[in-house]
């Protein structure tokens, strides 16, 4: 029964990474038409220098993929901090309501995006592809940072107030740090999600105005060219670096 459940390990782990390892190789390849055997070359990684689509599209992602972070993480933790520290009328029912834009399919948020943009005449472009790719990362940031405040609890907090802190000194010197692991998740998931998210930015890019993902899927449809093997293996190995430092600084449970 091990060796067992080793081979169907082994097998899952193939069938995740399998894709991912050709791909990165196929980056490799010096033939557009990924011909074997292999001439290995870096030709692909040369031409993403000059392929100014692809690396605008990229700033543009990086860029509302920070501004998402950012926003959605700050208004998370402070409805958070309101779900878990305050009992008010509609509590309950708000907290329920972060619920379904998580399981409703992301072709029905983008059409009802697009509806409402144009309903309160904010024209397609950037301010509706934050206002969208917030709405979206909102619930993750506030489940993650909730979810730390359980374990944070209030003996600190009450303990601070015992011994003469504000209301002000005991957020920003208790309660915040306690927070960080969480804060933390909560913004990398928050930029996750927005980095990768391709039918919200389909709906509410404005003409000449492309993420990656809408850049790549309209590459496809043109005819795929290599250099798009060469900016996914780059973003891999820096989210794989970024992993390997955010793992060596912290501890799982986030202890240092």
């Amino acid at each position: 029964m091990i060796l067992l459940g080793r081979v169907f390990l082994a097998l899952v782990l193939v069938f995740l990474y399998a894709p991912i390892v050709v791909m990165m190789v196929m980056a490799f390849n010096a033939s557009p038409l990924y011909q074997l055997p292999m001439e290995w070359s870096g030709r692909w990684f040369v031409a993403l220098m000059d392929n100014r689509r692809l690396l605008s599209a990229s700033g543009t992602s990086v860029g509302l993929a920070l501004a998402t972070s950012l926003i959605a993480t700050s208004l998370g933790t402070l409805a958070a901090l309101a779900f878990a520290r305050y009992t008010f009328r509609g509590r309950r029912l708000l907290q329920i309501l972060l619920l379904p834009p998580i399981a409703i399919p992301w072709l029905i948020i983008g059409t009802s995006l697009l509806v409402f943009t144009f309903w309160i005449g904010l024209p397609r472009g950037w301010p509706a592809l934050l206002v969208g790719h917030v709405a979206l990362a909102l619930p993750y940031t506030v489940i993650l940072v909730g979810a730390r405040l359980a374990v944070v609890g209030v003996e600190l907090e009450d303990a601070a107030r015992g011994l003469g802190a504000g209301p002000w000194q005991v957020l920003w010197r208790v309660t915040l740090p306690g927070l960080l692991p969480g804060i933390a998740a909560a913004a990398a998931f928050a930029f996750a999600v927005s980095f990768d998210q391709f039918v919200i930015s389909y709906f509410l890019a404005a003409p000449g105005t492309s993420t990656l993902p809408v850049e790549i899927y309209s590459a496809i449809r043109k005819g795929f060219t290599p250099e798009i093997n060469a900016i996914s293996t780059l973003i891999i190995l820096l989210s794989m670096a970024l992993l390997l430092m955010v793992a060596r600084l912290y501890r799982f449970g986030g202890s240092r």
